[in-house]
C-alpha cells in the first residue's frame, strides 16, 4: 500500500473533485465547502484553498490552513485541513486538524493513517501541541485520535477536546 499526503495544488483534477463531491457537505464538525460545485468552479475552489494556506485574504475568524488529500495507491480517499494556529473559536471547536474519509473508503483504517500523516506535517510546521475536537458520540473519530496518542482533556460545549504532544 502506497500512502501519499498531497497538498492542494492547481494541478488537482477530476479525481480530487470527485473525492470532495463524495464527501458531501461534511459531518461531525467537518465542513466541506466544495461539495456542491460544478467542475468548472473547481479550479477557483483550489486556488482559494491555496490562498488560505498562505494566509492571503483570510476571512474574519479564519486562520491560515493547508488542505491535504490522502492518496492510497494514487487514489484519493480523504480530505484534511491543518490549521497553522488556533484562535478562540478553534479552541472551542475544530482545533488544528479536521479530516474526512470518503464514505466508500471508510472502515479501512485510513483515518488513523491520515491523522498520523497530518501530525507529521504539523510537527514540520513547528507546532508542538495539536488540538483536535470531535463529538462525544463519534466513536470512530475518538478511536482514531486516541490511536494517534490523543489525550482527552475534557468535554465542553458538546465537544471532546483532545491534545496530542508532538
Amino acid at each position: 500500500m502506497l500512502v501519499e499526503l498531497k497538498e492542494a495544488s492547481v494541478s488537482d483534477g477530476r479525481d480530487i473533485f470527485e473525492l470532495i463531491v463524495e464527501i458531501g457537505p461534511g459531518e461531525n464538525g467537518f465542513v466541506n465547502n466544495g461539495f456542491d460545485l460544478a467542475y468548472s468552479q473547481f479550479p477557483d475552489f483550489i486556488r482559494d484553498r491555496i490562498a488560505l494556506s498562505q494566509g492571503d485574504n483570510l476571512p474574519p475568524q479564519y486562520v491560515a490552513q493547508t488542505n491535504y488529500w490522502l492518496l492510497i495507491d494514487a487514489y484519493p480517499v480523504g480530505v484534511g485541513k491543518l490549521r497553522h494556529s488556533l484562535n478562540d473559536q478553534l479552541r472551542k471547536s475544530g482545533g488544528h486538524i479536521g479530516y474526512s474519509i470518503r464514505p466508500s473508503e471508510r472502515g479501512k483504517g485510513y483515518g488513523t493513517i491520515f491523522l498520523a500523516e497530518l501530525l507529521n506535517k504539523a510537527a514540520d510546521m513547528g507546532i508542538e501541541k495539536v488540538m483536535l475536537t470531535c463529538e462525544p458520540d463519534n466513536i470512530s473519530s475518538r478511536k482514531v485520535i486516541e490511536a494517534n496518542k490523543g489525550i482527552l482533556h475534557g468535554i465542553e460545549n458538546e465537544k471532546c477536546n483532545y491534545w496530542i504532544t508532538l
